[in-house]
């Protein structure tokens, strides 16, 4: 069965390559029967800023279809709004820019024999290499099942630094070219290789579930406290996920340690209420591990938060009681969670960060960033809030026989007696659900009241 489906995934790669190769080839010909040198590098040249002004605005638009969209007939184009906006964009950029070319260079400008025999196609072989990238982003961003136009990553083992890619890599060509760019001569406020850094990995991973929403109706749908939303977790705490992580408990989980060096820090991430909408193309109440990501700068940086370059950073788990990981990859909100008319329900994510980075940004889904605050960033984890505990509803609790991830059985001794005192709210079984449930509100509620100013993060799309 395993063999099979390494077949068919390598069957698809092949084909997925054939007509990308066949559109370069289509435009190489094209240039060399019907194109000159000129006007096939103009074309170029109006495919690459096309392109950037695609890159650079699609998001804009989308933001406001979303926003505009989120209800009535217009609702099942919401989950498309990236993938339509960004190819809008570029087909009328080039059709005009291309228009304009056209009319400029009626009078044929001839270069010599060889230099047009030879240059028609090299220059057909850039432009369609661009073109064939264009399509394939655009592809790439649409709610398509996991496996089209390719499978970058499986669900049964995320390995983040091995992603699959077509041959040749011409969505990784573009995406790469604009990050450059923007981060270059184009740089502007934002540098999308900070806000987008492995943007193919980011997109695959957040439509990883074909059966989960890829964006979100309300925009930002999440939170962080403003004075203290990211801190180290315990060392003792660490030397568990490394259990867990040789044990092979963590293939699913986006965020397992693949660097030899990294700090474990727990980062609060509030969900909003009102994000959560009957319709699940649009609602963040049902998401992903691979949907939540922290942008994380080098030491140093992270004062200059949305220009230079970032890293993307993804959770192992999250904590379902100060002393216990869940690594389970869907979490599945409803209103009965926030109770006491709250506005956010807070979890705390585990993430294992590089070590010399520092967290700067919250993104969630397709269309959420928020940025931390430098004073919510914690060092001593002595300083750090008591854990919210979060425990989904009995019915997304994985099976007895499978029971998620816990560290109670591999703590030391001093560990186990700090397990006893959580007692009550590390418990799993049926019995004290609702005492775990009450104890977690609790806290919730009195972190709510002490962090005044929640709703004041910074909004950046």
């Amino acid at each position: 069965m395993a063999e099979k489906r390494i077949q068919k995934i390598y069957g698809d790669f092949v084909m997925l390559s054939a007509v990308v190769l066949l559109i370069i080839a289509g435009c190489a010909v094209f240039q060399f029967f019907k194109g000159t040198i000129v006007r096939a590098f103009a074309t170029i040249v109006i495919a690459v800023f096309a392109s950037i002004v695609a890159f650079g605005f699609f998001e804009i638009l989308a933001d406001v279809l979303i926003k505009r969209g989120d209800s009535g007939s217009m609702l099942s184009l919401i989950p498309w709004a990236q993938a339509l906006s960004f190819l809008l964009l570029f087909i009328l950029t080039f059709a005009i820019l291309q228009t304009a070319i056209v009319q400029l260079t009626r009078q044929k400008i001839d270069l010599g024999f060889l230099p047009e025999q030879i240059g028609r196609p090299i220059l057909g072989i850039i432009l369609g290499l661009v073109v064939s990238g264009v399509l394939l982003t655009f592809l790439v961003l649409a709610p398509l099942p996991n496996k089209y136009p390719y499978q970058r990553f499986e669900q049964r083992n995320i390995r983040i630094d091995n992603p699959g890619k077509v041959f040749p890599n011409v969505d990784g060509f573009v995406t790469g070219l604009f990050s450059v760019i923007s981060n270059g001569s184009f740089s502007g406020k934002r540098s999308f290789a900070v806000m987008h850094p492995d943007y193919l990995n980011q997109v695959f991973l957040n439509r990883l579930d074909s059966d989960i929403s890829i964006v979100s109706g309300v925009s930002p749908a999440i939170e962080v406290p403003r004075d203290a939303a990211v801190w180290p977790t315990s060392d003792a705490l660490k030397t568990q996920v490394e259990e867990l992580n040789s044990q092979g408990q963590l293939s699913r989980s986006p965020g397992k340690p693949t660097e030899s060096r990294y700090d474990l820090m727990v980062a609060r991430i509030g969900i909003k209420r009102t994000a959560l909408k009957n319709e699940s193309k649009i609602s963040a109440g049902t998401f992903t591990l691979s949907q939540l990501r922290l942008i994380c700068k080098s030491r140093g940086h992270e004062g200059e938060t949305q220009t230079g370059k970032g890293q993307n950073v993804y959770p192992i788990g999250y904590l379902k009681a100060a002393n216990q990981i869940e690594t389970s990859s869907k979490i599945e909100l409803k209103r009965d969670d926030f109770t006491d008319n709250v506005r956010t329900k807070d979890i705390d994510f585990l993430f294992a960060v590089p070590s010399g980075f520092v967290p700067v940004m919250v993104e969630f889904k397709l269309n959420n960033v928020v940025q931390i605050p430098a004073n919510a960033i914690l060092n001593d984890a002595s300083q750090a809030p008591s854990a919210t505990g979060y425990n989904q509803n009995q019915g997304n609790q994985r099976p007895d026989n499978n029971p998620p991830a816990n560290t109670e059985a591999q703590g030391t001794s001093g560990e186990q007696q700090s397990q006893t005192q959580q007692r009550p709210q590390s418990e799993g079984n049926s019995t004290n659900e609702s005492n775990d449930k009450d104890t977690g509100q609790s806290r919730t509620e009195k972190l709510t009241e002490s962090l005044t100013g929640l709703d004041a993060s910074e909004e950046l799309f």
